[in-house]
């Protein structure tokens, strides 16, 4: 594909995205797709929330019509789809836990169909690990634990969106330099999409993405770690998509200790979050998502600098990031729910109670 085609293809992705999102606004308030607040959101004023939409036309149309989609990548459009539709009908009719759970598994399992499998991973000390009749397994599970990862930290205008977009721009930047041009296209194709959408939805948000935006965006991540970056011939294959999606994944996880720790429901929403936490310590909202940007900035650079590295290099890297993060999140209490800092603009250093 010429240099002209990948760039018509992602000037109009923007195009599509920043023209619809209105369209979609009206749509939303017209359906009912609307989040209401309570005590568990920040928000204090009814919201659309079925902005994803936007997203999804623009990223669809392009790269249907755009990129030459096949084989594994026509698994992913078929899977986004469909996370997609369930998505809206959940922003609409507030689906259970256990239908959305339901739509999600049946998306994966059409992209793993078609090919998006978790072969290999990487060997801490050298080489390959072969997964044999773990493959299967092993993508359901990061393929559904990315979409819901993303999902869990969309929580303030322009956060999900914004930290999609930067992880969607190093995976297309480390599969060009790996020289899977697909998968780079496409990843471009979605940071396009969600840029002409994402001055609807920065602070203050004139509409959310809702689940069907999250959903997709985290769908599509997924698999594009899986076909691109993941299947690089790369020693360090998975290592980079968990370090491109560390904001994510770490947040889940972090809930998940967290929860276990409070001995409460591992599914029961809480404000605990990375972005919740920021927000108690005094910091304002564009801010704490201006924060959350940057490191999620510094997850991109660490990821495309381990793309030169060995296994046991990488490892040491990774193994410091997560040392870095443990400590950071339980001095700002994403571990237990309580925290040991100074407030900004404050001489108090207190324990700060959720």
């Amino acid at each position: 594909m010429s240099f002209f085609t990948s760039a018509l293809v992602l000037v109009s992705a923007f195009v599509i995205a920043y023209f619809s999102a209105p369209l979609v606004i009206r749509l939303a308030y017209r359906l009912g797709a609307i989040d209401q607040p309570d005590k568990r959101k920040v928000h204090q004023t009814a919201m659309p929330r079925m902005g994803g939409l936007a997203i999804f036309l623009a990223f669809m149309l392009c790269v249907l019509l755009g990129v030459k989609v096949s084989g594994p990548y026509m698994g992913i459009v078929i899977g986004a789809a469909i996370v997609f539709m369930v998505g809206i009908l959940d922003d609409i009719y507030q689906l259970s836990a256990w239908v959305k759970l339901a739509g999600q598994i049946i998306a994966t399992a059409v992209a793993v169909y078609f090919g998006v499998v978790i072969h290999f991973v990487s060997n801490p000390f050298d080489g390959m690990l072969s997964l044999g009749y773990l493959s299967i397994p092993l993508t359901f599970l990061w393929i559904v634990g990315i979409t819901n990862a993303i999902n869990l930290i969309d929580g303030l205008d322009g956060l999900a969106a914004g930290v999609a977009g930067i992880a969607g721009l190093t995976m297309g930047i480390v599969a060009l330099m790996q020289g899977q041009m697909v998968t780079a296209l496409i990843a471009f194709t979605l940071v396009a999409a969600i840029m002409g959408f994402l001055p609807y939805n920065f602070y203050p948000a004139r509409t959310f993405m809702g689940d069907c935006g999250s959903n997709f965006l985290g769908f599509v991540l997924a698999c594009l770690a899986v076909t691109g970056v993941a299947k690089s011939t790369a020693l360090i294959s998975l290592v980079i998509p968990i370090v491109i999606l560390g904001i994510p994944i770490f947040d889940t996880f972090f809930a998940i200790f967290r929860r276990i720790y409070k001995k409460t429901p591992i599914f029961m929403p809480d404000k605990d979050h990375l972005h919740h936490r920021l927000l108690k310590l005094g910091y304002s909202h564009q801010t704490t998502v201006l924060i959350i940007y940057a490191i999620s900035g510094f997850f991109a650079l660490t990821a495309i600098v381990l793309s030169w590295f060995d296994n046991p290099k990488a490892t040491v890297v990774l193994a410091f990031l997560l040392l870095l993060m443990v400590i950071g999140a339980n001095r700002i209490g994403m571990l237990t729910g309580q925290a040991k800092i100074s407030i900004p603009g404050s001489s108090q250093s207190s324990e700060i109670n959720s």
